[in-house]
Parts: structure tokens; C-alpha cells; sequence
């Protein structure tokens, strides 16, 4: 089996893998927003108030691959937030080592313009390039009314699709919900609990589930130490990434920040992990670290 077949269809997201939402777990489009039960989490997905981030805020995060029972760094993930007025500009740049290139090359760059009021997207910017494959995707948000304008091609300078989606009520992109996400208070979920979220790309809304599993204190990250963490785990579904009874795992920081600490996820061929290495700027202290 060749194993760039099977992750380079999911390899993006990975690289995002420093929230919440790197499940890699999408599900087909629900045409209506999933149904809710007393093990599942409710809140308000339009709007939210900020109270774990600020501009200035940088987290850089290293990307591992295990092949065969060894560690391979192959890459690291930015995040930044800046503050621009009425809007945070949310971005995300994951490249691939150079020692790495040889077996993948990615250079992928994620922008976002989030209204600081509600934390939704206004404006959303994709700007792949993993192997021989590339793709531009710059969508535009109109939020009052449920419509989004696509513009999409292999480069910015070769847009070849220009579409417009009607939805029937406000959605995230993959950037944004990891910040809104942030915001959510984690202190009242009970162990086992369910967030369903969802998020719009490649001119589709997804559904995702992750599962609140509890707080865990003394959590060892390697190379910064011991924290106390949150517990999460997506929900996956056996395919072409995942095989069948396959879990990603995601630590946060328990303190006001809610920083991504380390994300464990296994592929098809081998497994992958981003691990927290440095960070600047947050709002607060990371009271979480022992």
C-alpha cells in the first residue's frame, strides 16, 4: 500500500491539528443541523463572547509522523492572531521540513477575518500546496443572510469556479471554530458529553462530533513538561484515513488560555502527533503548567 494515498487526502487538516476541530472525522452534509439528546452539548454556534484570546498571541506546534515505531519530525504549525480593528485576523501556516520534503512536501496557508463581536468569519483564505496537488479557495461570508461566494482554483492568480452557497443558518470555517471553540465553557460538560459542531469547506457543510472525556491532571507534553489538561476525543469514521475503531486524542490546557497542548491521531499507515513546542502572547498565564 502507498502510504502517501493514504494520508495526503487529510494531510491538510492535520496540520491543523492544534484545536478541537482536527478530527479529520467528517461525516456526509446533514441537510439539517444534527439532532440533540441529553448527552449532547448545546450553545450558541452565532455568536459567542471572547474571553481566551488577544492579539499577539503566536503557538507554534510541531508535527511528528510515526512509521514502523519511530518518530519522524516532519513539519510545524503558526498561529496567529492579530488584531485588526474590529476583526481578528486568524492565521496558519504549516510547512514540512526540508529533511521531510523528500517523502511529502506540504506549504499549506490558512487566513481568516473573524467579527470580534460573534467570532464568525467574514472572510476565509485556503492556500494549499501538499505534493503535486494545490488548491485556492477565498470565501466571503455574508452571516445576516446565510450566503457564501466562492473563489476557487489551483493558484489566487488561476480562479477557474466562482459559486455561491445558500445555507440556512451561520456557519464557521476550519480556523474560526477552533478560536470559538476556545470560548466554550468546558467547566459545566460532563464526562462523556457531546459537541456537535460544523464547519463549511470545499463547498460543503460538514457535522463533527467530539466527545468531552474529563480533566486530566499532570498530563506530560513532551518538551514543556507537565500540565493540567482537558480531554477530548473526535469522533472518526473508517475509510480511506481512518481504520475502523480509530481515535484521535486531544489535550487543552485547563486554565483560562484553553491552548491545544498535543493531538495524537492515528492514519491508515502509522500515526501523527502535534505537540505544542512554543507559545507568546496569550491572554493570560498558563496557570495550567506545573
Amino acid at each position: 500500500m502507498n502510504p502517501m494515498k493514504a494520508i495526503k487526502p487529510k494531510i491538510t487538516l492535520l496540520l491543523l491539528s492544534t484545536s478541537l476541530l482536527i478530527s479529520l472525522s467528517f461525516s456526509p452534509f446533514l441537510p439539517t443541523p444534527p439532532q440533540t439528546d441529553a448527552e449532547t452539548i448545546r450553545y450558541n454556534s452565532c455568536s459567542i463572547e471572547n474571553n481566551s484570546f488577544r492579539g499577539g498571541e503566536k503557538l507554534v506546534y510541531k508535527i511528528y509522523y510515526n512509521m514502523n515505531f519511530v518518530w519522524i519530525p516532519a513539519g510545524e504549525v503558526v498561529f496567529t492572531v492579530e488584531d485588526k480593528g474590529d476583526v481578528f485576523r486568524l492565521s496558519a501556516n504549516g510547512k514540512t521540513y526540508p529533511s521531510y520534503e523528500w517523502f511529502f512536501k506540504v506549504d499549506d496557508k490558512y487566513e481568516c477575518y473573524v467579527d470580534k463581536s460573534t467570532l464568525l468569519p467574514r472572510l476565509s483564505i485556503r492556500d494549499v500546496h501538499e505534493g503535486n496537488y494545490t488548491v485556492f479557495d477565498q470565501m466571503t461570508f455574508d452571516q445576516e443572510n446565510y450566503i457564501i461566494q466562492s473563489d476557487r482554483g489551483p493558484s489566487r492568480t488561476d480562479i477557474r469556479q466562482r459559486n455561491t452557497y445558500e445555507l440556512d443558518r451561520c456557519i464557521h470555517d476550519i480556523l474560526s471554530i477552533l478560536y470559538y471553540m476556545r470560548n466554550l465553557d468546558f467547566a459545566s460538560y460532563r464526562n462523556g458529553q457531546k459537541l456537535a459542531i460544523e464547519i463549511f469547506m470545499d463547498g460543503e457543510a460538514w457535522p463533527l462530533n467530539v466527545q468531552f472525556l474529563g480533566k486530566r491532571p499532570n498530563k506530560k507534553i513532551h518538551g514543556l513538561g507537565r500540565f493540567d489538561a482537558i480531554h477530548f476525543r473526535p469522533e472518526t469514521i473508517a475509510g480511506e484515513v481512518f481504520d475502523e475503531g480509530a481515535h484521535m486524542n486531544i489535550w487543552v490546557s485547563d486554565d483560562a488560555n484553553k491552548v491545544p497542548l498535543m493531538i495524537e491521531s492515528p492514519v491508515s499507515v502509522g500515526s501523527i502527533k502535534a505537540v505544542l513546542k512554543t507559545y507568546k502572547g496569550l491572554r493570560y498565564p498558563l496557570t495550567s503548567k506545573k
